[in-house]
């Protein structure tokens, strides 16, 4: 893969989620590892789905790693940045966001997800803040684990709570 690789970022649209058209929402809350973020990209990329970075990010956009982990693919990638999570929550509809949290009681398998929706998770050492957490209780949701492991990695995370709105909506 050449490193003159350009990531190229695009506006978000004016309403995040809500609706019944098939446009799935990937949001990373101030990710730090490279990498993770671009697996998650290349996922969004084969799902035909948006990718949201709210800042701060904990590295550049022109990271060799980052760019590595999306390959070629990030051309097909709808990949918005927002200045900060109040930025981002302002045009995002509601009744379509969940927010993945190890502390959250309710499972993903236990809802039914709308075709347009807004699946937030936080940075790879914390999680989402509580600040999010606390303001959005009847959203929060997670991926089960045992009890020997304290979380998924965050791109895993992502690729479970994507799959199953693609499967609930037989999508692909």
């Amino acid at each position: 893969m050449s490193s003159d690789l350009t990531i190229p970022i695009v506006s978000p649209p004016d309403r995040i989620g809500g609706g019944d058209s098939w446009d799935l929402h990937l949001v990373l809350v101030e990710p730090l590892i490279p990498p993770n973020t671009g697996n998650a990209a290349r996922l969004a990329a084969a799902l035909g789905a948006w990718l949201h970075l709210v800042e701060p990010l904990g590295f550049d956009l022109d990271h060799r790693k980052l760019k590595r982990a999306g390959l070629d693919y990030w051309p097909n990638v709808r990949l918005s940045v927002h200045p900060g999570f109040e930025a981002f929550i302002e045009r995002v509809d509601l009744e379509s966001a969940f927010f993945f949290s190890k502390f959250a009681e309710k499972r993903y398998t236990d809802v039914s997800f709308p075709k347009n929706s807004v699946l937030v998770f936080g940075k790879e050492t914390k999680g989402l803040g509580s600040h999010i957490i606390d303001r959005y209780p009847d959203r929060l949701l997670r991926i089960p684990t045992t009890d020997g492991v304290r979380s998924l990695n965050l791109s895993n995370s992502v690729a479970v709570a994507a799959y199953e709105v693609v499967r609930q909506h037989d999508a692909l």
